[in-house]
Order: C-alpha cells, then sequence, then structure tokens
C-alpha cells in the first residue's frame, strides 16, 4: 500500500538545499528495502537466520522441522565462509544473545515508528488548517489532531478488510495530486530547480560548511520515514506489486513534490514551515486538504498494522508478554488487531502529539528511528546474504560497507538532534526492549527448567502398566513446552495426586520459524512407552503467520491425528517406546488408507509424513525395545480396538492440565536479577494472559498445576 509518505509535509527544508542527497537515500533505501521485501521484517529475518543456523537462544529444534514443505534450508560445504559464519555463530551463547538484542532494538524501534507516524502524519495533515483559516491557533490543530487519533484507534477492532477497497483510490489520489502540484511549481516558479539533482550542489553545499550543514543531514531522513514499515503490506499484496507500485508510482510522485516545493521556496523561503500546503493552489486546496488527511489516517493505518504484526511476531518467538491476538479477516491472515497494544499506541500517540505540539520536533524523534531500523536491517542481511543467498564474502562486503558508510553518515547527523525530540524514540524503544528481553529471559529460564528437569523414560517404565497410579476413565491433555520427554509437571501432579486419566497425551504447541505450516503438517503424534501405558505426545506446530483455531477445532485435529497414527502403527504390525516413532497426518491423509495386504501396507506408510525413514521406524521395534517394555501380539490390543478405547476415554471427558510455573531468583543472586525476575518479570506474568485463555481452553475442563523454581 505504499501508504506512509503521507506526512511528506515537513522535510523541504533540506530538500531545497540539496535534493540530490535525498535522492541518493531513496535509491538507497529502496535497494536495500527491496532485499527485505523478499523475506519481510525484523523478526522474519531473524526467523530465517533461526532456520539455516541454530541461532535461537530457545534451543527447542528438532530435525523433524526441516521435514516441512515451507521449512527450506541450503547445506554448506565444511569449509565454505557460511559454514564458518554459521559455526561461530551457533558456537557462542553470547553471539546468540547479541544478535537476540539487536532484533530487539530494531523491532522496538519500528514499534516506536507505529506511535510517532500517526502522530506526525495526522498532525501536519490537521496544520494545513491554519493555511486557509489563519485566525486558528496551534492548539486547535493539536485538538483536532488528537480527535482523528482517538477516532482512529476506536475503529481498529473493525479491521481493515471492510474498508481497505478505500485505500488504494486515496492513495493514488495522493500521489496523483502531489505530482501534478509538484510539476505545476517547477513549471511556474523555477524549473532550473531539477539540475540540483547533481552531486555536485551537495559538494557545493558542504563546501559552505559549517555543522549546521552536517547535522541537516538529519532532516532528510524524514523523506523515507515510515517506508521501514512496508513489510506490513505484505498481507494485502504480493511483493512483485509493491516493488512495482513504489518504483512506478512512489517514487517519481515523491521527486517531482520535493522539487516543486523546492522550487516554490526559491520564490517565497519564508513559507518554509507550512511549504507544502502554501505552495498549494488556491483553487485546490480543500480537496487537497480532505485528501491528504484521508491519506494520514491510510498511512497511520498501516504503521499500526505493521506493529500489530511485530508483535505477533515476537509472541511466536517467545520475546513478548502473552496478548491477545484477533484476526480481523478471514481472507487475510496478516490483517490481525491486538486489543491491549492498540490502546498502548493510541496513548503514546496522544501523548506525543499533545506534549511535542510541534511537528518538526517529532520530524526530529522520527529520523532517530528511522535511521537505527537502517542500521540493524543492513546487519541482518549481512547474516542472511552470507547464510542464505550464500553470496561471495567480498559482494556481501562490498554490500556492507556501502551500506554503513551511507546509515552512519546519517546516524552521526541525528545524533545531533537527540536533544530537540530525538529522544523520544529512545525512550520508547528502550522501554520496550526492557519488557520483551527480561520476559524472553523468563521464557527461557522456564524451558531450561523444563528441560532439565523432565523425566526419564526409564521412571516410567518402571512404574508399570498402570503407572502405579489409579487410572480414571477420561483423557487429560498436559500442556507442555517440551518436544520430548515427559514433562516434570506430570511427575509433580502424581506425586501429589496418584491418579490420572486413562489415557494421557502431552501437547507441546511449538512455533516454528517459518511463515506458516500447511494444515496436513500440522500435528505429529509420537507413542511414549508401550501400548498399554496408552500415552502419546502430540506436537502442534505453527508459523509465525498462522492462526491457532478455537479448542474445539483443536481438539477434533488433535485426536484425527492420533486416530491416523493408531492405523498406521497397526499397519506395521508393532510398536515401539523409542521417541523417533513419530507420524504426522490430517483429515486429507485419511482417505489416502485402506490398502489392505502387508506390500501393500508398507508402501502406503511411505506416503505419510513420518519423522524417519520406514527402516528406521520398523528398527527401534527390534533393537531398542527395554526389559519393561511389553511385547507379544497377546498382551497389545489392536489398532481398531484401541480406538475404541480411546473414543470411550473422550466420551468420558477431556481435561486440560495446565502448568502454572512461578519463577523466582535466588536469594543470592545479583540485585538486578532480582529486579527483573521478581519484580518486572513477575509484574508483567500477572497482567498478561493465560495460557488457558491464549489456547481457548474452556474453564470448566481446565486444571492448574502450580510449581516453583528459582534462577
Amino acid at each position: 500500500m505504499f501508504l506512509l509518505y503521507a506526512k511528506q509535509t515537513i522535510m523541504v527544508k533540506v530538500v531545497l538545499h540539496f535534493p540530490a542527497s535525498g535522492l541518493l537515500l531513496c535509491v538507497f533505501f529502496f535497494f536495500e528495502l527491496s532485499l527485505v521485501w523478499q523475506i519481510g521484517g525484523t523478526f522474519a529475518l531473524y526467523s530465517l537466520l533461526c532456520r539455516h543456523a541454530k541461532v535461537s537462544t530457545i534451543p527447542n529444534q528438532h530435525r523433524t522441522d526441516e521435514e516441512l514443505t515451507t521449512y527450506s534450508r541450503t547445506t554448506f560445504h565444511e569449509r565454505s565462509f557460511a559454514a564458518k559464519t554459521k559455526r561461530w555463530l551457533e558456537n557462542g551463547t553470547s553471539r546468540k544473545n547479541a544478535l537476540l538484542i539487536l532484533v530487539l532494538v530494531g523491532t522496538c524501534m519500528v514499534i516506536g515508528d507505529g506511535i510517532l507516524t500517526p502522530a506526525i502524519s495526522v498532525l501536519s495533515a490537521a496544520g494545513g488548517l491554519r493555511v486557509n483559516l489563519p485566525h486558528i491557533n496551534n492548539g486547535i490543530v493539536v485538538v483536532v489532531a488528537v480527535v482523528i487519533l482517538v477516532s482512529l484507534f476506536s475503529v481498529q477492532h473493525y479491521g481493515t478488510d471492510r474498508v481497505g477497497w478505500l485505500f488504494a483510490p486515496i492513495v493514488f489520489l495522493w500521489f496523483l495530486f502531489i505530482a501534478s502540484i509538484g510539476m505545476f511549481n517547477i513549471w511556474k516558479h523555477d524549473p532550473s530547480v531539477l539540475k540540483a539533482f547533481s552531486p555536485v550542489y551537495i559538494f557545493r553545499y558542504f563546501k559552505r560548511g559549517g555543522q549546521d550543514r552536517w547535522t541537516s543531514l538529519g532532516g532528510i531522513m524524514l523523506s523515507i520515514t515510515g517506508i521501514e514499515a512496508l513489510f506490513a503490506d505484505l498481507s494485502h499484496f504480493p511483493v512483485s506489486a509493491v516493488q512495482f507500485a513504489f518504483t512506478v508510482i512512489v517514487f517519481p510522485c515523491l521527486l517531482l513534490a520535493y522539487s516543486g516545493q523546492a522550487a516554490y521556496l526559491r520564490k517565497y523561503p519564508h513559507h518554509v514551515e507550512d511549504a507544502f500546503y502554501q505552495s498549494i493552489p488556491k483553487r485546490v486546496y480543500w480537496p487537497m486538504f480532505i485528501i491528504a488527511t484521508a491519506a494520514a489516517i491510510v498511512a497511520s493505518q498501516a504503521t499500526i498494522s505493521a506493529t500489530f504484526s511485530l508483535i505477533k511476531q515476537a509472541l511466536a518467538h517467545g520475546c513478548f508478554p502473552r496478548v491477545k491476538v484477533v484476526h480481523t479477516s478471514r481472507k487475510f491472515l496478516g490483517q490481525i488487531y491486538v486489543p491491549d497494544i492498540n490502546w498502548i499506541l493510541m496513548i503514546l500517540c496522544i501523548a506525543v502529539t499533545a506534549g511535542f505540539k510541534n511537528q518538526n520536533q517529532i520530524g526530529n524523534a522520527y529520523g532517530t528511528a528511522v535511521v537505527i531500523v537502517m542500521l540493524v536491517t543492513t546487519l541482518l542481511m549481512m547474516l542472511i546474504m552470507i547464510l542464505v543467498w550464500r553470496c561471495h564474502w567480498v559482494l556481501v562486503l562490498l554490500f556492507t560497507l556501502l551500506s554503513l558508510v551511507v546509515e552512519c553518515t546519517y546516524f552521526s547527523a541525528v545524533l545531533f538532534k537527540v536533544n530537540q525530540g530525538g529522544w523520544v524514540p529512545l525512550v520508547i524503544a528502550a522501554a520496550f526492549l526492557v519488557i520483551m528481553y527480561v520476559w524472553h529471559y523468563g521464557t527461557l529460564k522456564r524451558y531450561e527448567f523444563e528441560m532439565h528437569s523432565k523425566v526419564s523414560m526409564a521412571w516410567i517404565l518402571g512404574l508399570g502398566p498402570s503407572l502405579g497410579l489409579v487410572r480414571v476413565p477420561g483423557i487429560g491433555l498436559v500442556y507442555t513446552e517440551l518436544a520430548s520427554g515427559v514433562p516434570h509437571i506430570f511427575s509433580h501432579f502424581i506425586t501429589n495426586l496418584p491418579a490420572t486419566h486413562s489415557v494421557v497425551i502431552f501437547v507441546c504447541v511449538k512455533n516454528l520459524p517459518v511463515y506458516t505450516v500447511p494444515q496436513e503438517e500440522r500435528f505429529l503424534v509420537k507413542r511414549i512407552g508401550p501400548k498399554n501405558f496408552h500415552m502419546f505426545r502430540c506436537v502442534a506446530r505453527y508459523g509465525y503467520r498462522d492462526l491457532h483455531k478455537k479448542d474445539d477445532d483443536f481438539e477434533k485435529r488433535l485426536f484425527e491425528s492420533l486416530f491416523l497414527f493408531l492405523r498406521l502403527e497397526s499397519m506395521m504390525e508393532g510398536c515401539s517406546d523409542s521417541e523417533d516413532y513419530s507420524v504426522c497426518g490430517s483429515q486429507q491423509r485419511q482417505s489416502r488408507d485402506g490398502v489392505n495386504g502387508n506390500g501393500n501396507e508398507i508402501r502406503n506408510v511411505s506416503t505419510f509424513d513420518t519423522f524417519d525413514s520406514i527402516e528406521s521406524v520398523i528398527a527401534p521395534t527390534t533393537t531398542k525395545r527395554t526389559s519393561h517394555t511389553v511385547t507379544g501380539s497377546s498382551q497389545m490390543s489392536g489398532g481398531g480396538d484401541e480406538v475404541e478405547f480411546i473414543n470411550g476415554c473422550r466420551d468420558a471427558g477431556v481435561v486440560h492440565i495446565m502448568g502454572n510455573t512461578v519463577v523466582r531468583a535466588r536469594r543470592e543472586a545479583r540485585f538486578y536479577k532480582r529486579i527483573a525476575i521478581d519484580y518486572v518479570y513477575a509484574f508483567l506474568r500477572k497482567i498478561c494472559r493465560e495460557n488457558s485463555a491464549i489456547f481457548n481452553v474452556p474453564q470448566e475442563s481446565l486444571l492448574n498445576v502450580g510449581q516453583i523454581f528459582y534462577v
């Protein structure tokens, strides 16, 4: 939608002096964005890196994830530069943490843009009232901007699907108008302004020099602010459409608009504060004002949607407290609404608008945020070029040096404007960074506790067929973050209450570093222990853009996959207590089942997505049994009998068992760790949503098991 240029009304001071610099920056940033568009977003870049190298700080990767159709990755030669870089990243915990912090910094800056964009867009559009109505003071303009902002955030829960068809006409008219007005101003006032695209004028500008000339570079950042959130448009349009529209419409129209304003200012330099509205011919002023306001609203909507998208991706990586995510469109998965974040953004936008009351200071804040996002993107793209695209190190070095030269130049310029409003995104980003990193740290420690305290298979087998417990009718769904092993919550539960359900299923909802997981590959099922234990594990896999369905639908698909697993297992004529024996399937694949005959059965099994080859599935049956495993067909019921047994237990009732793990800092821990864990993380857990709400678990069938561990 390339909607983020509606706030262009305040950067013409720098365009007047050296528009060629603006041209150079826009061309360079367009090149960088053309790379990012192919992937989309800071966290999407991080997900891609996690897919090609084990750089995630939460080590929950499994080799079966790589068999997904959407999980594409490349292999490296052991002596290649990419392989050396991969090993260097994977072998250092501090490097993984540094990479994560880098991603979080870029993400927090984009979230800051989600606050600044509506403020500056709406305020600059409403500021046009002062041009045609001189008696209106700045306070009234701020009130009008606040009213528009409140209205904008109040309708977010409806989503953009219903009114999205208006966006393209509004933006197209917007660019058509500013291009036409730009050409008119160039023709009427000073056609020679086009000479300024020559780099010679940049050199002369700095030669006349002084620190003011250098710091004025920070103003040019406003010509491309907001473009860092363009990846959100991929929820609505394909990559090629966005790239084509940017090249053919957005870029030429902006150049004509900026050049036209520069031509106007050469004749009327005292109109520099409101150059955009002053340069509009009187006959089209009000139509232009209406279109500018509508475009500002659309631009604000784009960055708000981008912020929602980033929050959802951060949730998938365990880097943000659990918040409610509402999908507002059945057609586009990317159109989401996060109520809690929406109201926080609204309050901060109003605070910025009413606090500054000046779009120039907000513009300084904008420049600081955007250039930091550019720096983060360049560093991530460097790794992407090495590990994903496998570019030659000379090309990577050339791209990085050219990018950093331009970006560091502008970064040094915006540093001079920190005390003039540039501190705002830094404060906002710092607050979100603390929240996201502390939450991720607590999540990591909880996962490590689960990994280190999980129950061994020998302990489970030693309990005997009844697990040494009273087996009551029903099915227990035990939710865990582990994709392998029996979680500590289960032993904690049966130790304090020596009874469990006739069928126990350990459910792990796992987020993978992929865009989406196809429905037919969603669930993985494996058996734990011998058949008469009736214990299973089900791993539900989601991409960072997938939607976790309601509980009824989730349970239905889970049991469909379980029954498919049992039929496949009966066809294999044996069972395995190995952790390697797993099968994934769906209702669509069930229709292919039903071929009789031993030979046909084996060939039919091979059409399903198994965790291992057929040989590796059969091998554990004969090689990995223990003395506790019950063997022989006389001691095990057939697949159909077990399906009937599980259906009977299902009719008796399904109970959702969830762990309520409390994290506390040790007494001997450093003071900052105690503050982070005992206060910040504890507060975030208290105000965020419970897992039962995230998974839509009915309260009448929910059982929470509490435990405390110290870090």
